[in-house]
């Protein structure tokens, strides 16, 4: 029974059609995450393995912890390139020169400009021109006074004060100095994470939508029904199948996707902390590249298997395949449209979306913060826990539902 489920989804034309384009679409994005390029001494623009290796070398160059030390010649370094002829120039070619010579401490450069920056929320990108070589010593103290500030003035009335304790405590809590490490593959691998997995979600929502739903639709509920196992073996096996395609089509499309990115960018950095690049300086979650990543990709299972679960439940319950098709988009895309209303309790709801366990990655950048148990905690370890267990409480609440079908 499990086989010939799985055989009426992948037998079909729009089966493997959904595959294909599973494939294709998985190709496309990790295209745009491979879009990476370097600038060598002539001021030329080189793409391919090539650029990626000499990218990779001259950022290993500035590995290492970043203490005060590295900080300070990393700003003697971006000073030194900033006065020279080249980048005083106005000739595009020189220019592009000395914007190659600054290539191995870029994203070093980013945290500066995060560092020291005039406010919390406020990025300048020529903020790290500015610096001099004694300012080296508050570049960990400015996070947390920024974040202070920001508490104290803008996002007074935004967060208890409980809850704003909480965010100084996470921030302080952070082990200093950072180690640095070239990490272009797994910051490409997280920007584009959210692309894939609703992807792969959206396809998923229409490989499972008949599986309870094609009986009706073929008129051959009653032979179903009449069967000895029909209303037992049948709907386990569904289940079951359900469950398969998820976890087969998830994970092949995600390990997939990581895969050829971190072999052709490389998987250096897993072990430096989130902080240590500028997509994850503000993140409280004191944790590593490595366990952001397994956050991500679990946070996405787990994400797909509730949807897909739902998805199933609406099609044993109405019949019908097209609203169980529905039910991704909506979830996916009705969160977007209500995430313009500025209301700090229209966000807190939004933040515990599914939708969020599919964009693990910026959740993980949110500061959204709950009381559970008398305890403040951030959103993702709330969504993982919730969804999880609702997710096990679907499983027989399809088999419920589509076991007490009547014929017709």
């Amino acid at each position: 029974m499990f086989q010939y489920e799985l055989k009426k989804v992948f037998l079909k034309t729009g089966g493997r059609a959904a595959l294909f384009l599973i494939l294709i679409l998985v190709g496309i994005t990790c295209y745009f995450a491979a879009d990476v390029y370097y600038v060598n001494e002539n001021g030329e623009k080189e793409i391919g393995s090539g650029a990626v290796r000499e990218l990779r070398a001259v950022q290993k160059e500035w590995a290492g912890y970043l203490d005060e030390e590295k900080i300070r010649q990393v700003i003697a370094e971006n000073n030194r390139i900033r006065h020279s002829p080249e980048a005083l120039s106005k000739e595009l070619v020189k220019e592009n020169i000395a914007y190659g010579w600054g290539q191995g401490i870029a994203e070093i450069r980013n945290l500066l400009n995060c560092s020291y920056a005039e406010g919390f929320r406020e990025y300048d990108y020529y903020r790290a021109d500015a610096l001099s070589e004694d300012e080296a010593g508050w570049f960990y103290e400015n996070r947390i006074s920024l974040l202070k500030k920001w508490l104290e003035d803008e996002a007074e009335d935004m967060f208890s004060e409980k809850e704003k304790e909480y965010l100084i405590r996470r921030y302080d809590s952070v082990q200093t100095p950072f180690y640095y490490d070239y990490m272009k593959g797994w910051t490409q691998l997280f920007e584009y994470s959210p692309t894939v997995i609703m992807i792969v979600m959206l396809i998923l929502g229409y490989l499972v939508a008949g599986i309870f739903s094609n009986e009706f639709a073929w008129k051959s509920d009653a032979v179903l029904f009449s069967s000895m196992y029909g209303r037992n073996k049948a709907v386990v096996s569904k289940i079951g199948a359900g469950i398969f395609i998820v976890t087969a089509v998830y994970w092949g499309a995600v390990l997939l996707y990581s895969g050829i990115v971190l072999l052709y960018l490389g998987a250096d950095g897993l072990q430096c902390p989130v902080q240590a690049d500028r997509s994850g300086w503000k993140c409280f979650y004191n944790i590593t590249v490595w366990q952001k990543y397994l956050l991500i990709i679990a946070g996405g299972y787990i994400g797909c298997l509730f949807i897909s679960f739902l998805s199933m439940l609406v099609s044993a319950k109405t019949k019908s395949t097209v609203l169980a098709v529905m039910v991704p988009f909506a979830l996916i895309f009705i969160p977007s449209f209500l995430a313009n209303i500025n209301s700090a309790s229209v966000s807190k709801i939004l933040s515990l979306l599914p939708d969020q366990l599919l964009q693990t990655e910026m959740a993980l950048n949110y500061f959204s913060l709950y009381t559970v148990a008398g305890k403040t905690v951030g959103a993702v370890p709330v969504l993982l826990a919730v969804y999880t267990a609702l997710t096990v409480m679907l499983a027989p609440l399809v088999y419920w539902e589509y076991g007490r079908k009547q014929i017709g």
